[in-house]
């Protein structure tokens, strides 16, 4: 923490005024203490079956599921607006779902086949895959569920397989956001063996049992499948933060080599926290309940969507994010110009 200088502590009105160098734009651009640029920002993308469809998530004003073929233009859109990356997150058909996720493993699912084309036609777009079961498991848990209670090793070894089939497809970052203990290890492990040593593990270090990720839940399709259950029994309590700095140490010992506070606004002090502790980037998640409120109130007239939206990009900044998923992505790079 910075600490203020003898000096500044004898300064005194009318000597020392604050205010002059606010007084101008120009000078308050010039010392502002930190920038937002499109390169901070990854931009959550949900995909579909089918060709040239794209359909909207009335929880999510503003966002779409889309095909591939509309993913590979947004892919090009993000590279021609300065984001350095996407993530994909599926929605999977309800015939190929099933207890076990199996979908997940498959060579030509549709993620798999999203990276191969989003690859092919924009190489320098980095691509970052989900690895978790939710979108795949009819039950939708992150994981394998026996007798009642998410089983931690047995869906390790499932999240090792669709890590692998992801890498193999050419994705630049798989991203487990199960929470499983001792899954980035493995998953590390699993990608040196199989050679993919370039393969980056950005571990979802700190993900909360949130009461705000209902609209990305409709948007994956795992809502109606998770029912009244919840993951509390995986996912952290939002009470803690000690605990976050310890997962948080875990995976970057077992190889993560950036992490993940996820939701974002809400958390930004286990950010500060992570910032200050560790030395990998740490990324936010703008969840989508996050993003949901800042729509539904500017679509009321309450505030400014854009200006809000702007100064929460800013916020994660000034905590020590390096990069922030947002649904907004596209539309704050443009802002940004």
């Amino acid at each position: 923490m910075l600490r203020a200088t003898s000096n500044e502590q004898r300064a005194t009105f009318p000597a020392t005024r604050l205010r002059r160098s606010r007084h101008a734009a120009w000078c308050r651009d010039l010392i502002a203490e930190h920038r937002l640029h499109p390169c901070d920002l990854i931009w959550p993308l949900f995909i579909q079956e089918g060709k040239n469809t794209e359909t909207p998530i009335a929880s999510l004003p503003g966002v779409s599921r889309v095909t591939l073929d509309i993913l590979v233009e947004k892919a090009k859109l993000a590279h021609r607006i300065g984001i350095k990356a996407i993530a994909l997150f599926p929605m999977i058909d309800e015939k190929l779902k099933s207890p076990y996720g199996d979908e997940a493993l498959f060579a030509d699912n549709l993620v798999c086949r999203a990276i191969r084309e989003v690859k092919n036609a924009v190489p320098d777009l980095g691509v970052i895959a989900d690895v978790a079961l939710d979108p795949y498991t009819t039950h939708g848990h992150d994981g394998i569920v026996e007798n009642g209670h998410v089983h931690n090793d047995l869906t390790i070894e499932i999240l090792c397989k669709q890590a692998l089939a992801q890498a193999k497809a050419g994705c630049d970052i798989v991203a487990p956001s199960d929470m499983m203990d001792g899954r980035v290890g493995m998953i590390r492990a699993a990608l040196e063996h199989e050679k993919y040593h370039n393969t980056l593990i950005l571990a979802y270090s700190a993900k909360y049992a949130s009461a705000q990720y209902g609209p990305f839940r409709d948007a994956v399709g795992s809502a109606q499948n998770l029912g009244n259950a919840d993951k509390r029994s995986y996912q952290m309590d939002p009470a803690n933060s000690d605990e976050a700095m310890r997962e948080i140490a875990l995976d970057i010992a077992e190889g993560a080599d950036m992490v993940m506070v996820k939701p974002g606004i809400s958390y930004l002090d286990i950010i500060y926290r992570a910032t200050t502790s560790f030395d990998v980037p740490v990324f936010a998640y703008q969840v989508s309940g996050e993003y949901a409120m800042i729509k539904a109130a500017a679509a009321n007239g309450w505030i400014d969507g854009d200006a809000v939206m702007l100064e929460q990009m800013i916020a994660f900044k000034r905590a020590g994010a390096r990069a922030i998923f947002t649904y907004a992505a596209a539309d704050i790079a443009k802002l940004l110009g």
